[in-house]
């Protein structure tokens, strides 16, 4: 059982990377990439083509990109939403959510963080 690798788009606070990373999973930020102010679409593919699900906190656009994805075929390896919520809050419902799942399971999968209370 592997734990997903995460991109982290953008609007995620790079310090939730270094924390997760710290602990050991494998984390790319934007700002690591030099992808910011990359579309969304952009930002997708390239976590497509690194094998790595993509989090945001930009929940319409990207469930709308995973429903496009869904509706046409195309696979992913996950996309995971999030509301705004404080960095040690996000933290924790991250860490519970990379806790019980794989990256096998997370395949072509939307998962919202509020599930991970």
């Amino acid at each position: 059982m592997t734990a997903p690798r995460l991109y982290l788009d953008e609007d995620v606070d790079p310090l939730l990377g270094t924390s997760l990373a710290d602990r050991g999973y494998d984390i790319l930020t934007t700002q690591q990439a030099g992808r910011i102010s990359t579309k969304d679409s952009d930002q997708l593919a390239f976590a497509i083509q690194g094998r790595r699900a993509i989090m945001t906190h930009n929940v319409a656009h990207f469930a709308a990109l995973a429903a496009e994805y869904a509706r046409t075929g195309r696979e992913h390896h996950g996309v995971i939403l999030s509301d705004q919520i404080p960095l040690k809050a996000l933290l924790a419902r991250t860490l519970r959510f990379l806790q019980r799942s794989t990256a096998e399971v997370l395949r072509n999968r939307v998962v919202w963080l509020q599930d991970f209370r």
